[in-house]
């Protein structure tokens, strides 16, 4: 827990970074995120890297410690690089489309699926000839990338015989045998 909170985080160029009553701004080329802080833990600025400091040694300082390092290092990778989440649809039929901010998902229901997504989020479905279906996810908040992406996947899950459903790339599935003669 605590060995991550040691580590600096290092701010590229084109990042400002603000501290002002524990409320921390990250602003860069494709967002700006803020974050607050837990009173106990101190946020220090050196000569282009972010340092995270502990009142003590207690349990829930430690994990403090760590987690707000994580979320502050998520926040700088993602306004200057960004999050991708991609999501593969498995199954006859399966199919994703988007006009702007609105994906339409066919998952073998009677209906399509109508999703609207946050403003923050850019998503492009890829469909080739042969191959699943693609839902590609891109914003630069993690957390948002993160839940929109869990959602999509809730519309059907992979199941664990034929694993149909929708996955994440690279997703590794539990499969179970099918019933023998």
């Amino acid at each position: 827990m605590s060995r991550i909170g040691n580590n600096p985080v290092t701010i590229p160029d084109g990042v400002t970074f603000e501290i002002n009553d524990n409320i921390i701004t990250v602003k860069g080329k494709l967002g700006e995120l803020t974050q607050k802080i837990a009173g106990d833990i101190t946020v220090e600025v050196e000569d282009g890297t972010v340092v995270l400091k502990r009142p003590t040694d207690s349990k829930i300082h430690k994990s403090q410690h760590g987690l707000y390092r994580s979320l502050i290092n998520n926040m700088v990778i993602g306004v200057s690089k960004g999050w991708t989440k991609e999501l593969e649809l498995v199954g006859v039929g399966y199919r994703a489309s988007n006009q702007g901010q609105v994906l339409t998902l066919a998952l073998g229901y009677s209906h399509n699926i109508v999703f609207d997504l946050a403003p923050e989020v850019k998503v492009e479905t890829i469909s080739e000839k042969g191959k699943n279906p693609i839902v590609k996810l891109t914003s630069f908040d993690k957390q948002l990338v993160g839940a929109i992406a869990a959602k999509i996947r809730s519309f059907r899950k992979p199941e664990p015989y034929k694993g149909k459903g929708v996955k994440f790339v690279g997703e590794e599935l539990r499969r179970k045998a099918g019933k023998t003669a």
